[in-house]
């Protein structure tokens, strides 16, 4: 079997930043590119996309599949059933600092042009309540072609690299904030 053939890694790592995220005490989310796959309640997605809170608190009958992450949660009081395909998660991270990954958006999207790489980065700090800033070139190099590439988030201006330490509480005003660094 060669790495054409093998799986992809994308179920194998949301899984384990769900694992970490829940280890640390901090709140898993996950952002999706919405399209007819995704069952999620239309009225809360916003320009073709959703963050979703998947921690234990906020959901229940989780299962993180290989093909789909599904679980039943509650919008605006109401229960309903999330099915989102794996490759339809474009990050995972976790609420509190923003640490996490993100993924290439679906072919699909890249293709219609609606959503490039470059722009997950304005999507996770939306997510986090802080403006947009381009931080990572994700463009296409040779040889590149249909693989999965992983982004790394990482702290930048001086915050804090990742330790053992307990989480603190919020980051003072005007803290460092989570970037995303390319990685292959």
């Amino acid at each position: 079997m060669n790495a054409q053939d093998s799986t992809s890694t994308r179920p194998y790592l949301v899984r384990a930043l769900y694992e970490w995220c829940t280890d640390n005490g901090f709140t898993p989310y996950i952002a999706v590119r919405v399209d007819d796959s995704v069952q999620v309640p239309r009225e809360y997605v916003k320009d073709g996309e959703i963050v979703l809170n998947i921690s234990y608190d906020a959901t229940s009958a989780l299962q993180l599949g290989n093909d789909f992450i599904e679980f039943k949660a509650r919008f605006g009081g109401k229960p309903r059933d999330i099915m989102v395909p794996v490759g339809r998660v474009i990050a995972i991270y976790a609420r509190e600092n923003g640490q996490g990954m993100a993924f290439p958006p679906p072919v699909d999207v890249l293709s219609a042009g609606g959503l490039s790489v470059g722009t997950v980065p304005g999507l996770l700090d939306a997510a986090a309540g802080a403006p947009a800033t381009p931080v990572a070139d994700a463009s296409e190099g040779p040889g590149d072609e249909g693989q999965d590439r992983v982004v790394q988030l990482v702290p930048t201006e001086g915050a804090p690299g990742p330790s053992d330490e307990p989480p603190r509480g919020p980051a003072p005003a005007g803290g460092g904030r989570p970037s995303l660094k390319r990685v292959k």
